[in-house]
């Protein structure tokens, strides 16, 4: 007998938005039981930054789900017990210790390749291996140092060796301190259960297409392939047996599949009104952001200031689940500065205000100054908005 094909369930663009919303952790009650390791396991990849302006990365993630966490908190959250690594996911991403045997294939691959253009002398891999295993968890500068002398890209030999050892995961990253990172051996830090290469690249991939799916709740090829930075092709060989289901979504353009627990009860709930960080998984993708918020986001810190539109480091602004505005943010001693607030065609300049007064408060900031605000008419109301919410 021939099977006949199942017809596709058809999702509205709205279904989809507050599923993906939902499946971010940004629909519905904040899961404070579970805390940042909980947001951790709930996103699978929280990425990495340099930039600090309000807070890092890393810490604007949990925040923008959970509400004003203690900063400390958030680090021993991720770094304490040994229930994370950083590695190679969408970017430097810290990881729940669980994916560790996902990312055996990126591991082999990097193994294959031919070595960077950083020569490394005879002995020097070895010789930071058996440092690590009498002395560590050790930095790059208490390995040897960092860098020869000269630009940042001027590793020194140790500082090669421990990133090589780190990539083929021989030595893993267990925390930051001070932005550095802190380099142990993998037989050390990573439970026996899950310190293996067992898994076939296959395998790795079907199980990173299933939790990409999870943590996106719905998305195109494009979208889940890109969450840990699989190829395309990657996901067709294993999309079948992910267990995500085929969907078509009113406006895409491309098919879509959404996780069975995305589909299996209607997404509704508070919504949380918050900063983004540019880095935030939620927009993590511009095609996607775009289609799914009709919003378009830019990470402009790296762009040279005169050609800079919305600022150095922009914050979008979350609120009743959509992509309203944006914020550059800054500190000035206990002022939080708005540099320069750009609002979408809203009614209201209350959620603008709401999310920078509670922003203010986290960072330890007692006062809002505003600066640039794109549209003119709404200065007024968005200061009076700010001085009530701070009063």
């Amino acid at each position: 007998m021939t099977s006949v094909p199942q017809p596709v369930l058809e999702l509205s663009a709205d279904q989809a938005r507050r599923i993906a919303l939902r499946a971010q952790g940004l629909l519905g009650a904040p899961d404070r039981r579970g805390g940042v390791r909980g947001v951790l396991r709930h996103l699978g990849a929280v990425q990495l930054d340099t930039i600090s302006v309000l807070a890092r990365s890393h810490e604007l993630v949990p925040y923008a789900r959970l509400g004003a966490l203690g900063r400390r908190t958030v680090e021993e959250a991720y770094w304490s017990g040994g229930r994370s690594f950083e590695y190679w996911s969408h970017a430097a991403c810290i990881l729940p210790v669980e994916e560790w045997p996902h990312f055996a294939f990126r591991r082999r691959s990097y193994r294959s390749r031919p070595h960077w253009h950083h020569d490394l002398p005879d002995g020097a891999y070895e010789t930071v291996i058996e440092q690590l295993r009498a002395e560590g968890p050790l930095t790059a500068t208490e390995l040897g140092g960092a860098k020869n002398g000269g630009e940042w890209w001027d590793w020194s030999a140790s500082k090669v060796a421990v990133e090589r050892a780190l990539m083929y995961g021989e030595v893993v990253c267990t925390e930051r301190r001070g932005w550095k990172r802190v380099y142990d051996l993998a037989e050390r830090a990573i439970p026996d259960t899950l310190l293996h290469d067992d898994l076939d690249d296959a395998e790795c991939a079907r199980r990173l297409v299933a939790l990409a799916g999870r943590s996106l709740g719905v998305g195109t090829r494009t979208d889940i392939a890109d969450y840990h930075r699989l190829k395309g092709e990657q996901f067709d060989a294993v999309v079948a047996d992910s267990g995500l289901v085929p969907v078509s979504v009113r406006g895409w353009a491309k098919p879509a599949w959404a996780h069975p627990e995305a589909l299996a009860t209607e997404p509704r709930g508070r919504h949380r009104t918050t900063l983004l960080s540019p880095f935030d998984s939620l927009i993590w993708e511009r095609a996607r952001t775009e289609r799914i918020f009709g919003f378009s986001h830019r990470l402009e810190a790296y762009v040279p200031r005169p050609k800079r539109i919305h600022g150095y480091f922009a914050m979008p602004l979350l609120a009743g689940g959509r992509l309203r505005g944006r914020v550059d943010p800054a500190r000035e001693g206990t002022t939080l500065v708005a540099r320069q607030v750009s609002l979408d065609g809203v009614k209201s300049v209350a959620p603008m205000a709401e999310a920078l007064v509670e922003a203010a408060s986290w960072v330890g900031c007692t006062d809002v100054r505003l600066e640039r605000v794109d549209a003119p008419e709404l200065r007024e109301p968005l200061q009076a908005e700010i001085k009530r919410a701070l009063a």
